[in-house]
């Protein structure tokens, strides 16, 4: 059977302005939650080899010597936790975040349901008044231009309180990794705001709010995909004079539906390589996946090293 045509041929790059601002600070000591695995062992390899992590590995010690020996790499310069089972290791790779002893928080091999739980406990967790968002950091593999998408993971249905930590972090986010000033998208069906369409009117309140909170970047919405992505549509639709249509450097979505799709069709449709973490908490989360290539968790892992 041949190929799906919609698929992008082009392998994922992470991208280099990442690992070079990641650079520009200590390795972060990152506690890797269950790391006796391959995936998550290789991604802290990689990590390490760039010089932008110090892993303490949290899990069973047997098993994290075991994958270590695998891959050539002496591991003896790093603290190992050893732990039994997935709760275990949750509770003391949140125990370790919650104490300020790491920088970042990284998914090994467990369930998300499990790692997730662990961090979000008040007296353990590393929750603080804000909410957590789930951001993806999405480039191109020719150019590696940033497109920048919040919430595809976490949030099921984000109420308008966490949308607005969404805006405030993909701000951040956006800054902190080379864009002076972000022009930000809220996506809905529609560029008009109409009752029967719930998320337009949504992203109309959500866009006043931050034309009234957040001055350093541009918030526009509602804006269809098309105008958030194609400067001939805006253009088209009499919006290309807008300071975000067509030119948007990040997507606030309504729901995790709908940021699943984007993200996945970033991925595979335009051979982007997605660097995703979590925000929001006493320090950045990394959700690794079984299905993410080793580009994305290396740009991940920098990805973190510049947020936290």
């Amino acid at each position: 059977m041949s190929a799906n045509p919609f698929l992008s041929q082009h392998s994922p790059v992470c991208p280099e302005n990442l690992l070079t601002l990641a650079k520009q600070n200590p390795p972060a000591k990152t506690a890797i939650v269950r790391a006796g695995s391959p995936l998550p062992m290789q991604a802290a390899k990689a990590a390490v080899d760039e010089a932008i992590m110090e892993p303490v590995f949290v899990g069973e010690k047997a098993d994290i010597e075991k994958e270590a020996k695998s891959l050539f790499w002496d591991i003896s310069k790093f603290q190992i936790i050893d732990t039994n089972g997935e709760e275990e290791a949750a509770y003391e790779g949140a125990l370790l975040g919650n104490r300020g002893e790491v920088d970042v928080i990284m998914k090994g091999n467990l369930h998300t349901d499990q790692f997730m739980g662990a961090l979000i406990k008040k007296d353990t967790g590393i929750r603080t008044s804000n909410r957590l968002v789930h951001v993806f950091y999405i480039t191109d593999p020719i150019e590696q231009h940033p497109m920048i998408v919040s919430d595809g993971a976490v949030n099921v249905t984000p109420d308008m309180k966490t949308r607005q930590t969404a805006v405030t972090v993909v701000d951040e986010l956006a800054r902190k990794t080379g864009i002076a000033r972000p022009k930000i998208a809220i996506l809905s069906a529609t560029e008009s705001a109409i009752p029967s369409v719930p998320s337009s009117m949504e992203a109309e309140e959500l866009a006043q709010w931050a034309a009234e909170n957040i001055s350093t970047s541009d918030v526009r919405g509602p804006l269809a995909l098309d105008l958030i992505l194609s400067q001939k549509s805006a253009d088209t639709k009499g919006m290309g004079d807008d300071p975000v249509a067509g030119k948007a450097d990040a997507i606030i979505v309504p729901d995790i539906v709908s940021g699943n799709a984007v993200f996945k069709s970033l991925v595979y449709m335009g051979g982007g390589c997605a660097a995703g973490i979590v925000l929001g908490g006493k320090i950045p989360v990394l959700l690794t996946s079984r299905a993410d290539p080793a580009e994305a968790r290396l740009a991940s892992a920098a990805l973190a090293a510049i947020m936290r």
